[in-house]
């Protein structure tokens, strides 16, 4: 196993704990009714809960696959894409409920 499979063992459980993240505060804006704001913070969590999706199922193919350091690749750019949107979202989510 090489040193960059390694990586994808990380991205693995971490992505499939993220999109739970992104369905629980889906939960939470709905709960607060937050109107047109919450509406589009829920749109944009359930894209970055996709994307996380799209980094688990490479992730596995990575581990699985023959193109493995490939897939690795691109289920760590997901995984940044992901973590980047969701920072975004605690940020606009932290402002809604000021």
């Amino acid at each position: 196993m090489s040193e960059r499979n390694d990586l994808s063992q990380h991205i693995l459980p971490t992505s499939a704990q993220l999109v739970g993240v992104c369905l629980t505060v889906i939960s939470l804006v709905k709960v607060l009714h937050l109107g047109q704001a919450g509406s589009l913070l829920d749109k944009f969590l359930a894209i970055d809960a996709l994307i996380f999706t799209i980094s688990t199922a490479l992730s596995y193919a990575s581990m699985r696959g023959v193109k493995s350091a490939s897939f690795e690749k691109y289920a760590d750019q997901f995984f940044m894409l992901g973590l980047l949107e969701l920072g975004v979202c605690a940020v606009l989510l932290s402002f809604e409920i000021i």
